[in-house]
């Protein structure tokens, strides 16, 4: 990976273009093992379903991922309105000693856990006016995405599958749309569900990846994690060297032929 090419969100560079959440491990102890093996810098964190100072005499996650190492990202998981997003992220401000970075999501049914997006505009307008740097999942909506960047918000995260489905990629041509429409960072936000899918979104132009369940639900979380890192670096190079053209019925030779002596054809007799 080139040494310049990095993630800028809100001012600040990252390494790594690959997010990963801090749920669903059986552990903190394999939470810690498997964000150091994927490489990750920015780590989210569900606000209402993991301890990060509000539950005293409880096992904290800031003990295992010590925020002087790892970026922070409050989440609004589990919020099916603006009221409960914007309350759950002014806690999660106080509880991190003025932390403004979060990601806003706001959940239209907890079956398909689909984004609500006019609540989430509603949300979003006032986490940025309250100073807020509002990252935010979303639609594959281009015209939603330029609304939420017009809006203020540092980084767009539109799903590509279902939270949690491990579908993978199923909308490539709404990504490009959304990566042409906006300037700010678009990072694909749930569907992923092994390696490839993570190439796939990096190779289409997305500036990172964020996943939980296909980490944390592999049977080996800490390898998965690995194949993560290598994927997500494998599709930015690949995004960046520029892949060749497809062709139908391409029968050229990957060897040049320029100069090369040609059999002579046989006559006959």
């Amino acid at each position: 990976m080139r040494a310049q090419d990095k993630l800028l969100v809100a001012g600040k560079s990252y390494v790594s273009r690959l997010l990963v959440g801090t749920g669903k491990y059986k552990d903190f102890a394999q939470t810690r093992a498997a964000i150091e093996a994927s490489g990750a810098e920015i780590v989210t964190v569900a606000i209402r379903r993991t301890n990060i100072g509000q539950n005293a005499g409880e096992p904290s996650l800031l003990e295992f991922l010590p925020p002087s190492q790892f970026t922070y990202l409050p989440n609004t998981a589990g919020c099916y309105s603006a009221q409960d997003a914007v309350r759950t992220l002014r806690l999660a401000r106080e509880l991190l000693d003025g932390h403004d970075l979060v990601k806003l999501e706001v959940l239209g049914d907890a079956q398909s856990l689909y984004p609500n997006m006019p609540e989430t505009l509603v949300a979003a307008r006032e986490l940025v006016k309250e100073g807020f740097k509002v990252m935010v999942y979303c639609s594959d909506d281009p015209i939603q995405a330029k609304m939420l960047e017009d809006i203020g918000c540092v980084a767009v995260m539109p799903l590509a599958s279902l939270i949690g489905s491990g579908m993978g990629i199923l909308n490539p041509w709404n990504l490009q749309l959304v990566i042409e429409r906006v300037q700010v960072p678009v990072l694909v936000d749930a569907g992923v569900g092994t390696a490839s899918d993570a190439a796939i979104a990096m190779e289409l132009g997305c500036d990172g990846v964020l996943m939980n369940t296909a980490i944390a639900a592999a049977q080996d979380p800490v390898l998965m994690a690995q194949a993560m890192k290598k994927a997500v670096e494998a599709g930015r190079e690949a995004y960046l060297a520029g892949r060749m053209p497809k062709k139908l019925y391409a029968a050229t030779p990957s060897s040049p032929t320029a100069g090369v002596i040609q059999p002579s054809r046989s006559r006959a007799a």
